[in-house]
């Protein structure tokens, strides 16, 4: 190669496109996305459990074997008490992301806190519903529809209960950590977890409580 050539060689490399390597060659994806394409997976099991929970009620809902149904045993004044401890608590997780987005350590905690309140309350009165059936002899081996009475709502409550243990350790690490990246990226996994639960809890009070009340 001629010398007055090495200049245009030189120039002709730097201006060819970058080879694209194959995916098989880039790398594992950034521990973000893998978290969160884990979780959205995690979510999406969870409404198809909960899915196959409310096709199982619809199945066995009639079958009383001669016991209570639906409207002799639903008390929905205290299932709306529930409903509206868990929508505001739905609500204060919001304002606890805002809380967060701003850095402000005092208002997050003040907020997490209310958020992990109202969702006690509710599983307080959850639990205050399924002991006063129990006491009146209606257990969940009582019949096939309080069978799935009590495994659909109380799988949501156990999910309520993982969810303030969850809330209980973003507190302690917000107060800990501060308001690093990766504590923001839990937290919003953690309020994805808890407004899903409200979007399910919405879809019993309306298809096991208010329509078991008018049938």
């Amino acid at each position: 190669m001629s010398p007055s050539s090495v200049p245009a060689a030189v120039n002709a490399y730097h201006l060819a496109p970058a080879r694209q390597l194959p995916a098989s060659d880039a790398g594992p994806a950034p521990k973000r996305i893998v978290i969160g394409y884990g979780f959205w997976i995690f979510l999406l099991s969870d409404v198809i459990l909960f899915a196959s929970l409310f096709a199982a009620y619809a199945v066995l809902s009639n079958a009383t074997a001669g016991g209570p149904a639906g409207h002799d045993i639903f008390e929905l004044r205290n299932v709306a008490i529930e409903t509206a401890c868990l929508l505001t608590s739905s609500f204060m997780c919001g304002m606890a992301s805002l809380a967060v987005g701003v850095r402000n350590q005092k208002w997050t905690q003040i907020t997490l806190w209310l958020t992990g309140v109202l969702g006690l309350c509710f599983l307080l009165l959850e639990f205050h519903e399924f002991s006063g059936l129990v006491a009146r002899g209606y257990g969940p081996s009582h019949s096939a529809f309080l069978s799935s009475f009590y495994t659909l709502v109380g799988c949501h409550g156990m999910h309520v209960t993982a969810g303030l243990l969850w809330l209980g350790t973003m507190m302690a690490q917000f107060m800990a950590k501060g308001f690093r990246p990766d504590i923001r990226y839990r937290y919003l996994c953690f309020s994805l977890f808890w407004h899903a639960l409200d979007i399910i809890w919405v879809a019993i009070f309306s298809l096991v409580y208010l329509v078991g009340v008018s049938t």
